[in-house]
């Protein structure tokens, strides 16, 4: 990245106050170039605006003071380091303590300047005021000068001090030009806000807090201006220079699957099925979204709008995030379709092992002797090509991302329609940036029948109960499984002392459930050994099954009515209710125990929440709000772009009014050769999907 002369792509190292070995610690921070660096934002922020004299200092009162620390001594107290030193500044003296940091015996020499943050209250020991709540200190040098204002407080490392982080943030500010702008000028007017320079500068060393509110919002809404603007590119590079397939009304096909299906749809699933109905009879090619909890039916909707393909004359692809739950669909598609004449394929890694299948079932799908093709990756695999892909279905999108399901579009001549699916609740402050690419149905209504699972937070002195009623479960002809944070203990895991699947598996097996069939299953099993394992809980071979989350998507066994999830504070409110909806798949009561001696105030609040409801939604919009946001984007769409400073829960409507803005800007057909900061930023933000959608 180059403004003028000065260029942002320069390695870090070459800034003066850096240098090699504080490059190696801003390494560690994914800081290598200027532009990592102008573009780590402060984490906090501390106001050293006015310093106070010692005398002048409050009790319970934040201060900041400058002196003097003399009198350093250090003591032990039950495994606990305490160290004590005064200090003063002419007008007083203030006794310092700092508990558990041994390190600073090393760093602290008596006569040193400091300049300290914290709180005071009066301590009988000291006889006067003490300060044991130190928020943070400096080390000043000779005759340097504190600084004053509001101090930026970066994320960093031990090797890199905040005053380092300063210094070298200062130097390439002082040596920086003046920063080109980055969006249009239209939309900065329209927005109201300050210019890219001011909002760089400001959002590092601000006069004042109005000068802070003012870049942050203009720097959070350029995030957020980008992403749905790469979302827009993406979403027009399927509508604009290729027209897709215009699917004709349901004929007496769709009507005959309707049928065959032994439920009637829920009025959620109608009108999710209608939308799809609508998007597949226009010329536009269908980008959407099935958004529905656990059980809630997004299959049967998926299951319909194949055959509707097939009806049409086209064929439909069908891909499934585990082999096992491929091999499921297939079976269910194939017996309801078998007798409708429509041919179904599966096309999995265990398909795929002999050369021989494997051209087999590649010849059939290029000459359309398969009309529903159901897989996993393998149908994304090099040699897969369509005769003529109507309609393309993606289960738990989140696990394929853009990229992935761009490339099976590509499978054919024809541009197919697309249909997403996932039973991971976005909260609607996330749908818009997770999936702004794609229209969204949501299905809340669950099918008639279907018993809500009863949820019960258990601590470990109950540990023996939980499990007795597991055996009567199981003796009483049903299944179950445990659920473990780990496969095995590392060192820090044992002083945790949290108990490994491969430690829990061996106590249940050989003691309260000797005599019962018992299985073990973790990620680190080769796919082949835990399909075997999967196919046997779900024939009913094996009644009790030990496993990490390699299950939280996997397996439709509506034998199973117990969940045991043990040191549940380990795991998110989205992972547990992911879990938890392996249960309550069939007409038996089903019950999930979450087990858990923790303490702290989000973990147990979590767990309340699971025990509270059932509604993936409600779930969703608590997780957000306990965790924040950061993780949706990493684990739920891949091939956006990091937020480094929006928050899409706090920034709702800043993300609303971007969303406008690059919808009126992007479809007013702009030409993005007349902003090339813009572009530039799309291509930092999208890599090289930027060029593909610029082309397309």
């Amino acid at each position: 990245m180059s403004f003028g002369r000065f260029d942002f792509s320069d390695n870090v190292m070459y800034l003066k106050g850096v240098g090699p070995r504080r490059a190696a610690s801003l390494e560690k921070l994914n800081i290598v170039t200027k532009y990592d660096l102008l573009t780590h934002y402060p984490r906090a922020y501390e106001n050293h605006s006015s310093l106070t004299k010692i005398r002048d200092v409050i009790e319970g009162e934040t201060a900041v003071i400058v002196g003097q620390i003399f009198n350093i001594t250090s003591r032990e107290v039950r495994n606990l380091t305490i160290i004590n030193a005064w200090i003063g500044d002419g007008t007083g003296y203030l006794q310092l303590t700092w508990f558990n940091q041994k390190y600073l015996l090393t760093k602290l020499r008596d006569g040193m300047r400091l300049l300290v943050i914290g709180k005071a209250k009066y301590d009988k020991w000291a006889q006067g005021l003490a300060m044991s709540q130190i928020q943070s200190f400096t080390i000043l040098d000779d005759g340097e000068e504190p600084e004053l204002g509001i101090m930026p407080i970066y994320p960093s490392t031990a090797a890199m001090t905040q005053k380092a982080f300063r210094t070298a943030m200062k130097n390439l500010l002082d040596q920086m030009p003046t920063l080109s702008e980055t969006l249009p000028q239209e939309v900065i007017r329209e927005q109201d806000l300050i210019s890219y320079d001011e909002a760089i500068r400001a959002i590092h060393f601000p006069k004042n807090y109005a000068d802070l509110d003012a870049a942050r919002r203009r720097l959070a809404f350029e995030e957020l201006f980008l992403i749905q603007c790469g979302l827009m590119l993406i979403k027009r590079q399927t509508q604009d220079d290729r027209l897709g397939i215009s699917h004709k009304r349901n004929g007496k096909l769709v009507k005959a699957a309707l049928e065959k299906l032994p439920f009637e749809l829920t009025k959620d699933q109608q009108k999710v099925f209608r939308d799809v109905v609508k998007d597949m009879g226009s010329k536009l090619p269908m980008r959407r979204l099935i958004q529905g909890d656990v059980g809630s039916g997004k299959t049967a909707v998926a299951f319909l709008a194949l055959v509707k393909t097939v009806e049409n004359g086209y064929q439909g692809a069908f891909m499934a995030p585990t082999e096992i739950l491929a091999i499921q669909h297939y079976e269910k598609f194939s017996a309801l379709l078998g007798d409708l004449g429509i041919r179904v394929g599966l096309l999995s890694a265990k398909v795929t092992r002999l050369k021989r299948t494997k051209d087999e079932i590649y010849q059939k799908i290029s000459a359309h002797e398969l009309d529903i093709v159901i897989g996993t990756h393998a149908l994304i695999q090099e040699g897969v090509q369509f005769d003529k892909l109507g309609l393309v279905v993606t289960d738990e999108q989140h696990r394929f991302g853009v990229a992935q399901r761009s490339t099976l579009e590509k499978k054919s001549d024809t541009l197919p329609d697309m249909l997403v699916m996932t039973a991971t609740p976005i909260p609607r402050t996330m749908t818009l940036t997770v999936y702004g690419d794609l229209d969204v149905s949501v299905i809340k209504e669950l099918p008639p029948g279907r018993k809500p699972i009863k949820t019960l937070v258990r601590n470990m002195r109950s540990r023996r109960k939980v499990y007795d009623f597991v055996r009567t479960e199981i003796l009483a002809g049903r299944q179950a499984y445990v659920v473990c944070p780990l496969i095995e203990r590392s060192e820090s895991e044992m002083l945790a002392d949290i108990e490994s699947a491969e430690e829990i598996f061996s106590t249940l097996s050989n003691g309260l459930f000797r005599d019962v069939p018992c299985a073990l299953l973790h990620g680190r099993m080769k796919p082949r050994e835990k399909d075997e394992i999967m196919e046997k809980f779900r024939d009913g071979e094996t009644k009790l099954l030990v496993s990490t989350t390699v299950i939280e998507v996997g397996v439709d066994v509506p034998n199973a009515s117990v969940m045991v999830v043990e040191h549940a504070e380990r795991f998110g409110l989205a992972q547990l209710h992911q879990l938890r909806g392996r249960v309550g798949r069939g007409s038996e009561k089903s019950y999930c125990v979450l087990i858990s001696d923790s303490k702290a105030d989000i973990a147990k609040a979590r767990l309340e929440t699971m025990e509270a409801t059932n509604d993936g939604f409600k779930l969703a919009e608590e997780d957000l709000k306990l965790r924040g946001p950061g993780q949706f984007f990493g684990e739920s769409q891949h091939g956006l772009p990091d937020l480094k400073i929006a928050d899409v829960f706090r920034d709702l409507e800043l993300l609303i009014q971007a969303r406008n803005a690059a919808d009126k800007f992007i479809n007013d057909d702009t030409n993005l050769d007349y902003f090339p900061e813009l572009q530039y930023n799309l291509e930092i933000a999208y890599g090289d999907k930027f060029n593909a959608m610029r082309q397309s």
